[in-house]
């Protein structure tokens, strides 16, 4: 009786809800919210961007079957970056990709594909293990070496989406060092999340936001690398203090465990040395990373500003070029691997499986932005965000940018799409309380990496944890503290910005 009592309240227990629910979750919610949020739009200037004062309300809003095809067209519209032209949508594409999701789904499978391939060869699994025994006694080196990196790589050129291919790196070689999953989530996401948060001359981000607002990228550098170091350090900080922790203590993980996690762990003894061709597979497989890095980086634009020729050098790369590269590294590695033409093609295949389901939550999480594009409501949200900063004294001015602009990033979590349609209504109301424009960018960019840091529609943080096979809510419970911390941080240090300046 106690038993069957027992099974039957297992039985009953809540577990939260996974990645997919979460999302079509959120959908639905922002699909209900158009119904009693009117539609409106502003009116544009030759470049596409809103123009202040000119908000006003759309009487045609579609019919509710219209409505109900947005709902179940959003993750295909997502997909293919699809717009309705019934809604006559003026402005930009807020989800801010000519290629949708589908982009950045080709290269999750692309990644799969590489990695597995890969691992098959050997090379990846001894080197990790290798690597794990050299560092075994600084482990910490490893976390503190791959946040600054990200954060760098964040804040000059908004490194975001393509951490997702570190995961399947990252991860067990955190596991055999003691670490669990979240360290690794925490290294990935937290890293460059930070840097984008405090973007610098990120050109996607501060050169878009700063043309909108009608200002050199230049202004307003000295506050954000100020931000930059002391916001980073706290995240470096936090990321160790949870990695000592669950290293002393296995039982105290955030993320649990894995079967096998634990098993993975650096040998006492050196591992067996490496062969020749797994010393070329590692080579091919850091080459491919780095040249990846420089492949995406505008570097006239970092260098010399958005004005500047192009170098010669310059590839301007974007995730259609990415996809292909880890196509042909994948084909590479395995050929040098000694792989073979059969078993390389299976490698290939079962990398595009094991990999397809965190490319299906990036394409729900675009599904969200399209629902609001569709409905036209998030210049009614812009709206009424706009009342609220308007006539407060320079330091709150300062800090309600910084709150007001937090929905829109969570609305919008593309930084080209937010930056264009909200600078140019925050940036003249700058000039009524009397703080310089660039604070304003500053003030934005930071609510939009501090937002982009847990909200469940940008396919970093819902992409990054499904790769690394850790739970939302158990996230957000790792990544709540964290953000308690910088917020506080970001408010002082645009507010005493304010007043100084």
């Amino acid at each position: 009786m106690d038993t069957a009592a027992a099974e039957a309240g297992h039985r009953r227990r809540w577990t939260f809800p996974s990645t997919y629910t979460i999302l079509a979750g959120v959908t639905l919610l922002v699909w209900l919210a158009a119904f009693i949020v009117p539609p409106g739009r502003y009116d544009s200037d030759e470049q596409g961007r809103p123009i202040a004062g000119t908000y006003h309300r759309i009487e045609d809003a579609p019919g509710f079957v219209a409505r109900l095809k947005d709902l179940f067209l959003a993750p295909v519209d997502g997909l293919y970056g699809i717009q309705d032209d019934k809604t006559g949508l003026v402005g930009p594409d807020l989800s801010g990709s000519l290629y949708g999701a589908a982009a950045v789904f080709l290269f999750v499978l692309a990644v799969g594909a590489f990695i597995t391939v890969a691992f098959a060869t050997g090379a990846l699994e001894r080197g990790i293990g290798r690597l794990a025994y050299r560092l075994r006694e600084r482990s910490y080196l490893l976390i503190v070496g791959v946040m600054v990196t990200f954060a760098i790589a964040g804040t000059v050129e908004g490194f975001a989406e393509e951490t997702l291919g570190f995961y399947a790196l990252l991860v067990p070689l955190l596991l055999a060092l003691g670490y669990d999953r979240m360290t690794a989530v925490g290294a990935i996401i937290c890293g460059a999340g930070v840097g984008v948060l405090c973007a610098t001359v990120d050109p996607f981000a501060i050169g878009t936001a700063s043309a909108a607002a009608g200002i050199p990228i230049g202004d307003g550098i000295v506050l954000r690398l100020i931000m930059l170091v002391v916001l980073t350090a706290v995240t470096v900080a936090y990321v160790l203090w949870y990695a000592r922790r669950v290293r002393n203590d296995p039982d105290r993980s955030w993320s649990g465990w894995q079967p096998g996690d634990r098993d993975a762990k650096a040998e006492d003894h050196e591992p067996d040395p490496m062969t020749r061709r797994h010393v070329a597979v590692l080579w091919l497989v850091a080459l491919l990373f780095v040249f990846m890095i420089f492949a995406i980086i505008p570097w006239s634009e970092v260098v010399n500003g958005l004005d500047a020729k192009p170098f010669a050098w310059e590839l301007g790369w974007s995730f259609p070029e990415l996809t292909a590269l880890f196509l042909f590294g994948a084909v590479l590695v395995g050929l040098v691997g000694g792989l073979g033409e059969g078993r390389l093609t299976d490698e290939i295949g079962r990398g595009f499986g094991d990999f397809v389901g965190a490319g299906f939550v990036i394409v729900l999480a675009r599904g969200v932005t399209v629902v609001m594009n569709n409905t036209q409501i998030t210049a009614t949200v812009l709206h009424a965000l706009e009342g609220i900063v308007t006539g407060t004294s320079s330091g709150v001015f300062a800090v309600a940018v910084f709150l007001v602009n937090i929905p829109l990033a969570f609305l919008i979590p593309s930084t080209s799409g937010h930056a264009t349609l909200a600078m140019p209504i925050m940036a003249p109301l700058a000039d009524f309380a009397q703080v310089p424009r660039s604070l304003v960018v500053t003030a934005w960019a930071a609510a939009s990496g501090w937002a982009n840091l847990v909200t469940p529609t940008t396919a970093v943080v819902t992409g990054g944890i499904a790769l690394a096979k850790v739970r939302y809510d158990r996230y957000v419970r790792f990544v709540v503290p964290l953000m308690g911390m910088l917020f506080v941080l970001i408010c002082m240090f645009v507010a005493v910005d304010a007043w100084v300046g």
